[in-house]
Formats: structure tokens, sequence, C-alpha cells
């Protein structure tokens, strides 16, 4: 039962191997981002100790994101090339395609996540090892997360093109209102529903708690900082964030098993590389 799911992540993650200009790229993006938001974040990030750190914690956990959503392409690519129809003859379920295809995404965007880490610490982040830990712990479920979110929109999609339009419109909004390279704080107050609504919100400010040390800040603190909101005097903490993740995990996990279970590949253009 789970041979065939490992074979498929192991698969993938070869597939990465061979496409390191895919991975190349994002650590990239992941590199601009952190130059130009550097910026924008000492001068609006009053009050704050460690701005910078603040910003690459964020930068961090927009780099599990980004990845586990565009990791989901390779579902996609095994359709259009008629690969799929292939495995679907195979003696496997359906479920374990899609949870091999879920494991594989998040495993790489940890990956990416950690190449960032690395990044972070020649930049003066400082973490303990128990923090490590529990960064990497959230940095699993988050990747998990968002890698369900990305196969059950690349079903849905079915096309690659349909599918980067996709998550083109989705990660904008969620990536600029999740306090990753902006905080919330200095957010219009006319966006603030837009940002609680978010579930990109609730993991950023779970990781800057972990990765900050902030586990000794009164609660008034967290809100000002970031990591806890106050919605009409209820408190959403860091650990309560990190239970709302775990919920929406869940959740698209049950939504992309069963889209995957019912979709239909059959009409489905396949190309043929030419060999």
């Amino acid at each position: 039962m789970i041979r065939p799911i490992i074979a498929i992540m192991l698969r993938n993650l070869l597939k990465l191997k061979r496409d390191r200009m895919r991975l190349f790229m994002n650590l990239f993006m992941s590199g601009i981002m952190l130059f130009i938001f550097s910026f924008v974040m000492k001068s609006t990030a009053t009050g704050l100790d460690h701005p910078m750190n603040y910003l690459i914690s964020g930068i961090i956990i927009m780099a599990v994101f980004q990845s586990s959503l565009n990791n989901s392409m390779n579902i996609l690519e095994d359709i259009t090339s008629g690969v799929m129809k292939e495995i679907l003859v195979a003696p496997i379920a359906r479920w374990q395609i899609a949870i091999g295809h879920v494991l594989s995404a998040m495993v790489i965007s940890v990956i990416q996540g950690l190449f960032i880490v690395v990044i972070g610490l020649f930049m003066g982040l400082s973490i303990s090892f128990l923090s490590a830990l529990a960064m990497i712990v959230l940095m699993f479920l988050v990747g998990l997360t968002f890698s369900t979110l990305g196969l059950y929109l690349a079903t849905v999609a079915k096309d690659s093109s349909n599918f980067q339009l996709i998550i083109m419109i989705l990660s904008f909004p969620l990536t600029f209102l999740s306090g990753a390279y902006i905080p919330t704080m200095v957010l219009p107050k006319i966006l603030l529903p837009l940002v609680y609504l978010n579930p990109l919100t609730y993991a950023t400010a779970a990781f800057r708690y972990i990765t900050l040390h902030m586990e000794g800040m009164p609660v008034a603190g967290l809100v000002k900082a970031g990591v806890a909101f106050s919605i009409h005097g209820f408190i959403i903490t860091p650990f309560m964030s990190m239970l709302l993740i775990a919920a929406m995990c869940g959740l698209f996990f049950i939504l992309c098993v069963n889209r995957f279970n019912s979709a239909d590949f059959s009409s489905v253009k396949t190309f043929k590389h030419a060999h």
C-alpha cells in the first residue's frame, strides 16, 4: 500500500534533480524579494527589534508556499504527456497516486525552504535546535497544506496554462495580504477582513512566532508584532494559527483526494515528446 506512494514520490524528486533550473529560479526569486522588501521593511516595521529577521522568516514560509503550489505542475506534465493514463491502468489506487504527488511537492517545498533558512543564517538569523525542529515541522505542515491545494487546482485545470493562470491569480493576493513581505500592521484597515480570511496569514504568523523566539512575549506584544490577531476583541494566538493550518490541511487533503478520484483524464489532449 505504501510502496506505490513512495515510488511516485521518489520519481518526482528525481525529476527535480534533473530540472535544477526550476529549483534555482525559485531560490533566485526569493533572493530578489528579500533584496527589494528589505528596504520596505526598514522603513515600515517600526517597533520591531530585528526587522530583517522578521522579513527573512516571512520569505522562508513564502518559499515553501510558492514551491508547494508550483510543484503540483508535475501531475499536469504526467497528464499531458500521457504518462498518467499508463499509471491509471496499473494496479494502483487513485488515492495512492494523489498522495504520492502531494508528498513529493511537500518534500520539495521544505527543501527549498531550508535553503532560504541557510541563507538567513548568513544574514544574521539566529535559531536554536528546538526552534529549528519546530520550524521544520511547521514547514512540512504548510507544505502539505498547499500541496494538497495545488493538486486540487491542477486536477480542476487539467492544463498547464490554465493552472499557471489560476496560481498567478491566487498566489498574488494571498502572498501580499499575508504579512510576509509587508507587515499586516501597516496595511490599510479596509484590507484587514481579507487578511484574516487568508490562510497564509496564519502560516506566516505561526512561523514567525517560532523563528523569532516570541514565546515569552505578552499577547499585546504579539498582536503589535503581527503574529497574533485581535478580531473584535477575540485573540487568535500563534498556537490557534497552527490549529487553523492543521484544520485547513485536513480539508484541502480530503478535497484533493476526492477530486482526483473522480477526475476524468480521458478527454485531455496528450503530447508525446519526440525522441
